[in-house]
Order: structure tokens, then C-alpha cells, then sequence
């Protein structure tokens, strides 16, 4: 029976190993990758020592081309985004860049005349532009191009150094404007700088320089300027263009649209801020605006802007204007303004003399107001130039006590007398037959205001102009029932004024009064501008009278406008010497003088109006200052018109009477 051997105990893996190799027996293979490394001597299994595993390179691998194919597809979708979906976009940004586009001004419409003569026309200018692109150092080769281009264009251009600076110093702009309308001399100094610095520029590149050119980016585009060949002639009238090339004031803002025509465009391809002439452009041509004849005479508004300026001057006034109108046609022949302005250069004008004062300005009339009220007292019927009117040295009315300008017993004067010496009190006793009350009399004498022309607007829609000032009858105070009759208590401008005198020399028949005559096309066809309105205010009859009464204010030795008296002419005329009030106080303070009429008062052709603001150096009566001015266009205007003398004598209708009679 075999015997029974004891069970083996199990050795570790090592020492397995080693009695295999000790008793001789083949070791089982052992794979590379399980191989594991001998522990040191007194390392106990589960130390921190391992053996190091290689990882497989295949994640990695598949990560980066992951990286590749994401970075490739968004090339392809910003691709496909700038070459489909936004192209046009694009292709409009690369053309923007590419090409320029600049306006083409219009040429604006002349403004002549009556004769032609031009009294605003236009020349050639320049608007000077540049590139700021340009002026980076990219593109400039030097880094302070735009202070480089502003120190030497500041002193052309007469603009300051640090705002051009600004305008150069813009990239992203391919555009700007650094001077408007400079004349051809002043774009030819430029030129010529900017040939020398191109010269230097390529001289520097030949010698391997960089070729910096300050210069290369500014550039110009044609235009107009607006001039005025007789400077401060009529300029009231004109107004002036404003930096835009519109017009900033009178018939240059009130025609604007008229005169500016169609701006055109040019559009070009550009390199380096030069065109090139085989990309192609593309042009819409300007249409020139229309040009404008006045009614204006040149030669009677520079006799009447002259003899006014020198009044002005000599009585220290704050202003004043003369009007002459044609009576038979309503054309304003000549509106002058002192003081004035030089619309070619506005920077040294005066703000407060800018617009046309004689349309603008509103003040109370005075005594030149008298020939409305006698106008409405003839037309009803309630006196005849012969009613005897007894005057006395003072009226009482209502709660004031009335004057006329000088102290004096009491006067026996006729209708024509009341209005030949310019009685304030005979008017108002002689309105005062208008109705059967004061109430009604008021209501009676405003219709005729009214009708004149008071209150309301010229006709010629003149920018600026005011209406005047004239109650409501039942609003009228205590003091105005009586004050209005002779011309305060109501507010009017000068053309106003005149044209109540121009109403009287045509019959009683008011026509609008005109300054434009007609235009011309820029193909040469006139246009005659449309018939003014014409509106009866008082019967022929009527205006007859009133003319004969005006010629005793200048012929009678009684009246008081014997200085407007003109040799070889019948002369109709009325002072006017008004209480002033001041505009900036609104209280009475100084006066206001005038003078109108017509002439030939037996056959009225011409009516002129003159009138002086606040005179403080020597006499301030109407006929003392005005009438002599009166007298000077007037002679000048008869003598321009190849205007017959009168063939008659005056009418001389009685002035007074003796008590009694």
C-alpha cells in the first residue's frame, strides 16, 4: 500500500519560480507586457513602485483630426458665407472703397436788375476735401500726417490748425470737407504744394527712403460762390447764401428753390486718392437754377441807399429806409436799408442791420397816417377840402388833453389846411364827422385803414415780414380813438407806409406791391412774372382831392414840406414826426421822421417813402430831415425815368379862412 505523502504547501509565485529553475523543470512563458519588475529587498507587495504601461496613440489621434475637421469646417462655412450668402455685401463694401461719390453743385440762378445788370451771381469755386485714409502711416509713411497737413493748410484755408487735425485724424472715413467755396487761387496754392511734396516724396523713395507725403489725400471737388459785384447795393432786398449754399436771407431764402437748381453726382474709381480713368464713372449732370429779374432799379436804389446812409450818419439815428414805387404798376423800384451789410462777408457785418428793416420793422406813423383818415372823411362825405375847420391850441378828449406839435392861438383852418399844417386836432375834430357817434366813427375810419392795407401783410411774402399792428375798433382805448386818426396808437413798416401813397397817385386804386419782374430758364425763356392784385379803396374823385391837398404840405408857404419841393414838378407830399417807442424798453422815447408823396402830382408816376428811426443830433420833424431826402430820390428817380415836368400850376387850395366868413 503506498504510503501517504504530506500535502504540499504552496510557495509564491517567485519562489515558485526559483525551485523550478532549481529542480531543472521549463519555466512557463512569461508575455513582455506582464513582465513585472523585481522588488527591492524589503519591499513588501502593494508598494507605491510600479512598472509603466505605454498608452495607445489612436485617441489621440482621433482628437486631433476631430480639431482638424472642426477648424476646416468653419474655413468652408466662412467660406461659403462671404463667397454665397453675403457677397453682395461685400462686393458693395469692396466698391464703396473703391469708388468716390461726390455732388455736383448746381450752377445758382443769377439775381439782375430790372436792366439785367447782376446783383448776385456765382463763380467758380472750389470745396476742398480729403481722404483721411491717406493720412494714416500706413498710407502716409509718416506718423504725424494729419498735424503735418493741418499746419499747412491752416493758414490757406484761414481755418484752425487743431479742427483740421480732427477731420484728418478720422480712418474710417473716406470723406470730409475742411473748406467750402475757397476761390480758384486758393486750390492753386494747395496744388502747388502738393506737387512739391510729391516731388520730395519721389526723390526720397529713389534714394530708398519711405516717400512720406503729407499731402497725397487732399483733394477738391468743383463748385460755386456766391457774390454780389456791387457789395452792400440792395442788400436787403437780396439776403445771402449761408455756408450750405442756400439762401440764409431775403429773396435768396424766399426764391431758394428757384434759384439752387438740381445738384448732379459723379462717381469714379479711385487708387491712392487719384482717379483712374479706365475703371469707368459714372455722371449725373447739375441743372442750373433759374435766373431772377427784380423790379429793381440799380442806379435809383444806389441814389436812395446813398442819401439815406449820409441822414443816418448825420442826425445819429438808429436807422432808416427809402422806398420808391412805381404808382402804375406797383414795381418797387429801389428799397434801401442804412445802415447795411457786404453779404460777401457776412463775419464783419453788424447782426442788427442783417434782413430788410424797411419790411421788418413796425413803428406808429405819425402824421403821414393824416391822408388815410382825410381819405375816408372825403369819401363819406363828411367834409370837403374847403370845410372850415376851427382849431383851438388844446382839445380835450376822453381823460387826455391834446396838442399839436407847436403852441398857437387858435387856427382857422380849411380841411386842406388841416391837413397842410398837419394839425392834429383839426383831424380829430374832422374824423369825429365820420359817424354819429365815436363808436361808430371809429368803426368807419378802421374799414378804410383796413382797405389801405394796415394790418395785414404786402403781398410780397417777403420772409420776415410783419403786418403791423391794428385793433379791433371795439378795442380800441380812450386814448387810441383819438390818437389813430393821426397816426398813433397803430403800427406799420415802411412798404406799407408807401403804399398808401402809391394807392392815392393811382386813382384810389391799391395795387400789391412786386420786386420780382420775371424769370429766365436756363434754356434762355422768360417768364413775366403774374399781375399783382389790384384792390379800389377810394373813388378817383376822391384820390384827385386828396392829391391836390397833399401838393399845398410842399407848395403852400403854410404847409410843412416846403424842402421836398423840386423844380420844374408838382410835388404831393405829407410830413410825419411820430413819438417812437422803444423797442427794447417798450416805452416812448425819442421819434420817428418821415416823408411821402408822389410826383408828378398832376400826372403820378412815382411814389417814394423815407422814414427815420430815433435821429439825436439836430432837428427830428419829418419835413426838417426827410423832406430834403424826399427830395433827392425823388429828383434822381424823375431824371433816371425820363420823366416829363409837369405842364400846370399847383391847384393852391385855400389853407385858411377868416372867421366870420
Amino acid at each position: 500500500m503506498p504510503s501517504k505523502e504530506p500535502p504540499r504547501r504552496r510557495v509564491p509565485g517567485p519562489a515558485r519560480a526559483r525551485n523550478a529553475a532549481g529542480s531543472g523543470r521549463p519555466r512557463p512563458a512569461v508575455r513582455p507586457e506582464a513582465r513585472r519588475t523585481r522588488r527591492p529587498a524589503g519591499t513588501k507587495r502593494g508598494g507605491s513602485q510600479q512598472s509603466i504601461r505605454l498608452g495607445s496613440p489612436r485617441p489621440r489621434l482621433r482628437l486631433i483630426s476631430l480639431c482638424l475637421t472642426l477648424v476646416m469646417l468653419a474655413f468652408v462655412v466662412r467660406l461659403l458665407q462671404v463667397q454665397a450668402v453675403d457677397a453682395g455685401a461685400y462686393s458693395a463694401m469692396a466698391q464703396k472703397n473703391r469708388y468716390l461719390e461726390y455732388t455736383i453743385a448746381a450752377e445758382r440762378g443769377e439775381i439782375t436788375d430790372r436792366s439785367g445788370i447782376a446783383l448776385a451771381t456765382s463763380v467758380d469755386a472750389h470745396d476742398i476735401t480729403a481722404d483721411p485714409k491717406l493720412f494714416t502711416p500706413e498710407d502716409s509713411k509718416a506718423p504725424d500726417a494729419p498735424q503735418q497737413a493741418a499746419a499747412l493748410l491752416a493758414p490757406i484755408l484761414d481755418e484752425d490748425a487743431a479742427e483740421l487735425t480732427k477731420k484728418l485724424s478720422t480712418p474710417r472715413s473716406r470723406y470730409t470737407v475742411l473748406a467750402r467755396r475757397q476761390t480758384p487761387q486758393v486750390w492753386k496754392q494747395i496744388k502747388d504744394l502738393k506737387a512739391a511734396f510729391a516731388e520730395k516724396a519721389a526723390e526720397d523713395r529713389a534714394k530708398g527712403g519711405p516717400g512720406a507725403n503729407v499731402l497725397a489725400g487732399v483733394l477738391q471737388e468743383p463748385t460755386t460762390k456766391r457774390v454780389y459785384p456791387n457789395g452792400d447795393l440792395a442788400a436787403g432786398i437780396l439776403g445771402f447764401v449761408n455756408a450750405e449754399g442756400k439762401g440764409g436771407g431775403g429773396l435768396e431764402a424766399q426764391l431758394n428753390k428757384r434759384l439752387q437748381g438740381e445738384d448732379g453726382k459723379i462717381r469714379y474709381a479711385q487708387a491712392g486718392g487719384r482717379p483712374v480713368p479706365t475703371a469707368g464713372s459714372k455722371e449725373i449732370p447739375a441743372v442750373a437754377g433759374t435766373d431772377v429779374e427784380l423790379t429793381i432799379d440799380r442806379d435809383i436804389q444806389w441814389a436812395a441807399q446813398r442819401a439815406m446812409a449820409d441822414q443816418v450818419e448825420k442826425s445819429k439815428a438808429d436807422r432808416g429806409y427809402v422806398i420808391v414805387q412805381n404808382t402804375r404798376t406797383g414795381e418797387v423800384l429801389a428799397m434801401a436799408n442804412a445802415p447795411g451789410y457786404d453779404p460777401n462777408d457776412l463775419t464783419r457785418s453788424n447782426s442788427a442791420a442783417l434782413g430788410n428793416a424797411a419790411l421788418q420793422d413796425v413803428y406808429e406813423p405819425g402824421s403821414t397816417s393824416k391822408v388815410m383818415s382825410m381819405a375816408a372823411v372825403l369819401e363819406e362825405g363828411a367834409a370837403t377840402p374847403g370845410t372850415h375847420v376851427t382849431v383851438p391850441n388844446r382839445l380835450h378828449r376822453g381823460d387826455r388833453l391834446f396838442r399839436d406839435d407847436i403852441d398857437h392861438p387858435t387856427w382857422y383852418l380849411t380841411l386842406n389846411g388841416v391837413l397842410a399844417k398837419s394839425s392834429n386836432i383839426g383831424t380829430i375834430l374832422a374824423t369825429g364827422q365820420l359817424g354819429k357817434t365815436q363808436a361808430e366813427a371809429n368803426k368807419v375810419l378802421h374799414s378804410y385803414l383796413r382797405k389801405f392795407g394796415i394790418g395785414s401783410t404786402t403781398g410780397l411774402d417777403y420772409p420776415g415780414e410783419s403786418p403791423g399792428i391794428l385793433a379791433k375798433p371795439q378795442d380800441w382805448s380812450t386814448s387810441q380813438q383819438f390818437t389813430i386818426p393821426f397816426g398813433q396808437g397803430l403800427s406799420l413798416n415802411a412798404m406799407q407806409a408807401a403804399s398808401v401813397y402809391q394807392t392815392i397817385a393811382n386813382g384810389g386804386v391799391r395795387i400789391e406791391p412786386t420786386l420780382v419782374r420775371g424769370s429766365k430758364d436756363g434754356e434762355g425763356h422768360y417768364t413775366a412774372a403774374a399781375a399783382p392784385k389790384r384792390t379800389r379803396v377810394v373813388s378817383e374823385k376822391t384820390a384827385a382831392t386828396l392829391a391836390k391837398m397833399l401838393e399845398s404840405v410842399v407848395d403852400d408857404r403854410e404847409g410843412t414840406g416846403a424842402k421836398a419841393h423840386i423844380q420844374g414838378y408838382r410835388v404831393a407830399g405829407k410830413t410825419g414826426t411820430a413819438n417812437r417807442v422803444d423797442p427794447v424798453r417798450g416805452i416812448y422815447k425819442g421819434y420817428t421822421a418821415s416823408f411821402a408823396g408822389f410826383a408828378p402830382a398832376d400826372d403820378p408816376q412815382i411814389a417814394v417813402y423815407c422814414a427815420i428811426q430815433n435821429p439825436t443830433r439836430g432837428s427830428y420833424f419829418g419835413g426838417q430831415i426827410c423832406g430834403p431826402i424826399y427830395k433827392k430820390v425823388m429828383e434822381f428817380a424823375l431824371k433816371t425815368l425820363q420823366t416829363a415836368p409837369s405842364g400846370s400850376d399847383p391847384a393852391r387850395l385855400p389853407v385858411s379862412f377868416k372867421p366870420g366868413e
